[in-house]
């Protein structure tokens, strides 16, 4: 798993290793627009103005939203991806923290039409995803989604599937969404399957929350 330094190292090659990897439909970006596309199309389906999104990266999402007037809030813990996407969101409020410290409290008690989140999540524990979440959950505006991207499987049995496919190249250090072991929490969460190791999650903050 890569750290700050190491991410802030890959930040200027990050969205050509994706192309590549996604061109040959390979783990871990196999989908990798798919999932974007579908992220894009939820917020719009929302009909709201304001986004949270949470690791960002170099902007790939958030800039598309951000040139359409959306009011953009991103966090994410690399320093360069922050100055690669402050350059292609100059009006957007971006936010260096790491989410596996928990949310930054300049967020805290905010309110969000849409909170996404796009191949950021794996690198939280399964708890510290369920907690996140329900922190999430509370700053959305009422009918708001928030709407995760991820690699991530319907099954622990899909996720073997591909970690056996993929296994020379699988990351052991990454931990994926599995919809089934969250399902018992959160009420009506929907996955959307998109490619054999990526998937979209959604969770209404009208859902029942166990």
């Amino acid at each position: 798993m890569l750290d700050e330094k190491g991410f802030d190292l890959w930040a200027d090659g990050y969205d050509r290793s994706v192309q590549l990897s996604e061109e040959s439909d390979e783990y871990p970006f196999s989908g990798y627009k798919n999932v974007l596309n579908a992220v894009y199309r939820a917020v719009h389906a929302q009909k709201q103005t304001s986004v949270l999104d949470l690791g960002f990266g170099t902007g790939a999402l958030t800039a598309k939203l951000y040139a359409e007037g959306y009011a953009v809030t991103g966090v994410d813990f690399s320093e360069r991806m922050c100055t690669l996407a402050q350059k292609k969101m100059p009006g957007a409020r971006l936010i260096r923290a790491d989410l596996t410290q928990g949310l930054p409290k300049k967020i805290c008690g905010e309110r969000f039409g849409t909170i996404i989140s796009t191949y950021a999540m794996h690198h939280l524990t399964d708890p510290q995803k369920e907690t996140l979440w329900r922190e999430l959950l509370a700053l959305l505006l009422p009918g708001g989604s928030l709407v995760i991207g991820d690699v991530a499987f319907e099954t622990e049995a899909e996720q073997e599937a591909c970690r056996t496919r993929h296994e020379e190249m699988w990351d052991d250090d990454e931990i994926y969404i599995i919809a089934e072991h969250f399902k018992p929490a959160f009420t009506g969460l929907r996955f959307q399957r998109v490619s054999h190791c990526a998937g979209v999650l959604t969770i209404n903050n009208d859902c029942e929350r166990n």
